[in-house]
This record gives structure tokens, C-alpha cells and sequence, in this order.
């Protein structure tokens, strides 16, 4: 759990046999396809690498998605180590 400026930030991942995926503390999605996902998140930007990916559900008012399809992979690559200069984008399609 992070703390920061009073403010509790809190994600929750739920995941049922690799077809469907429940997160919590989503603030936006900033790309999708049939194989990727690319959500901002509370904890940092979330990449989820599968097969046939959909969005069953969105609320982003509530700060909750749910995904279904194959899921291979889950992982934060949010800009915590490396340069800073090369910016999200350079990080992600080195």
C-alpha cells in the first residue's frame, strides 16, 4: 500500500482461471487490443498481454475494469528506474 499526501492508494487485482481479470484503482485506459492492454493505474501503468482480450465492463468512475480472454501477462512498467528523458513511450518500444 503507498501512501502520498494523505491520500491512500489501493488496487485490487482479481483473476479467475486466466480468462477473466478484475482490477480496481484504474484511472484510464490508454490502449487496448486483442492482445494488450495498456491501463494507467494508482500503482502505475498496468501492460496485460493475452489472446482474444475484451472489455466485459469499465466504470471508470469507480475506477474498475474487468477483462476477458486468454491473460499471459501482467506487468507494471511504470518510469520508477531508467531514464527519466526518454519518457514513457521510449521505455515501453525500446
Amino acid at each position: 500500500m503507498v501512501v502520498e499526501t494523505g491520500k491512500i492508494k489501493r488496487q485490487e487485482v482479481k483473476m479467475l482461471n486466466r480468462k477473466l481479470l478484475e482490477l480496481s484503482g484504474v484511472l484510464n485506459v490508454e490502449s487496448f487490443d486483442n492482445e494488450e492492454f495498456l491501463l494507467e493505474t494508482e500503482m502505475g501503468y498496468l501492460m496485460i498481454k493475452g489472446s482474444n482480450l475484451h472489455i466485459k465492463n469499465l466504470s471508470l468512475e469507480q475506477g474498475l475494469v474487468a477483462i476477458e480472454g486468454l491473460v499471459n501477462e501482467l506487468a507494471y512498467v511504470d518510469g520508477g528506474s531508467g531514464s527519466k528523458s526518454k519518457g514513457f513511450l521510449g521505455k515501453l518500444f525500446k
